[in-house]
């Protein structure tokens, strides 16, 4: 019996899945490259690590009975589903999520992506050997049958444009992989975040402007923009945390408080200067209503979501008029 030793293979930077502890047996001794090119080194540093063979699976095929793990490069949906269907561990060396008709295979307890070298160490706890349903002499014909074809299949040696080849197509292979994954996870980061969220900033706008809340608020509050006082409890009110986020849908207090500035600057009754503070004091909520939305996009942990969300709305009610009174400071050259 062979000292076979376990690994953990662990998902790399923008991975996916795993960590995966693996080990040969006897039963199952190689690890098959399926990447071209020959033997990526992922798959060569778990042979060594483990004492397992590895094979280049484009030229010597090695039956899935005798297979322990696959090494793979697939940007897409074949080689990473097909291999977890197979129920054999299947590590990626491309960053990718499941995706595809195959996605209900991969699974993290048999899958990971975005591999290199450094994310392979030695040791684990070891995997408990697979039952094979073949008798002794069955396993025993098969596998003098593999050793045979494989001794038989000797490597050839590539030539420098051969290599050349190789090279050329995994780094266009990569590069396509790179953007084709952006674009799944983009596609995928609108369906389930940007359009819920817009639906719901639809709803929210409705039931603002339907109520009659955001004119009637913008009317209460449109006199305090006559005097730089004025302007800075507008801020404040504009910023309450409580409020803030109902205020930023639309931009209700913005575009209403913002119509009647206009029209009494232009009349005269209030000062020209007191237009970019007036600016300030208006848009004192915006983007109030976006801030837990943006951390989530940003997945930020739920912890800093929960502390983050009053802490930025608390520092804009800090911020507000302090912003007020340095656009007051400026609007002096408007004098």
């Amino acid at each position: 019996m062979s000292n076979y030793k376990s690994v953990t293979v662990n998902k790399g930077s923008h991975g996916w899945g795993g960590p995966l502890v693996i080990q040969p047996t006897d039963e199952k001794p190689y690890v098959i490259s399926v990447t071209g090119g020959g033997i990526d080194p992922v798959a060569q540093k778990i042979a060594d690590l483990t004492g397992a063979k590895v094979v280049d699976s484009f030229e010597n095929p090695i039956p899935k009975e005798q297979t322990f793990a696959a090494v793979i490069n697939c940007g897409g949906t074949a080689r990473s589903g097909v291999y977890p269907k197979m129920k054999i561990p299947t590590i990626n060396t491309v960053a990718i999520t499941p995706a595809g008709p195959l996605a209900k295979y991969i699974k993290e307890d048999i899958f990971v992506s975005g591999v290199d070298s450094s994310n392979v160490d030695a040791g684990g706890e070891a995997l408990e050997k697979d039952t094979s349903e073949e008798s002794e002499p069955q396993k025993q014909d098969t596998a003098a049958a593999t050793v045979t074809n494989n001794s038989g299949s000797s490597k050839k040696e590539e030539t420098g444009f051969l290599k050349l080849i190789d090279v050329v197509g995994k780094v266009a292979g990569d590069f396509v992989n790179t953007f084709y994954q952006a674009g799944r996870d983009t596609i995928d980061t609108l369906i389930k975040n940007v359009l819920p969220f817009m639906a719901f900033v639809a709803t929210l706008v409705g039931i603002i402007n339907y109520s009659g809340i955001g004119k009637v608020l913008a009317n209460i509050l449109s006199p305090l923009a006559g005097n730089i006082v004025g302007l800075v409890i507008l801020s404040i009110i504009c910023a309450l945390p409580f409020l803030s986020p109902i205020l930023g849908p639309a931009g209700v207090i913005a575009a209403v408080v913002g119509t009647l500035i206009g029209q009494q600057i232009g009349t005269g009754v209030v000062p020209m200067y007191l237009a970019l503070p007036a600016l300030f004091a208006i848009d004192a909520q915006a983007g109030c209503d976006f801030i837990p939305v943006a951390l989530t996009l940003g997945e930020a942990e739920p912890d800093t979501i929960t502390s983050g969300t009053p802490a930025m709305l608390f520092s804009r009610l800090l911020t507000a008029p302090i912003a007020v009174l340095i656009a007051y400071g400026f609007s002096f050259m408007l004098r």
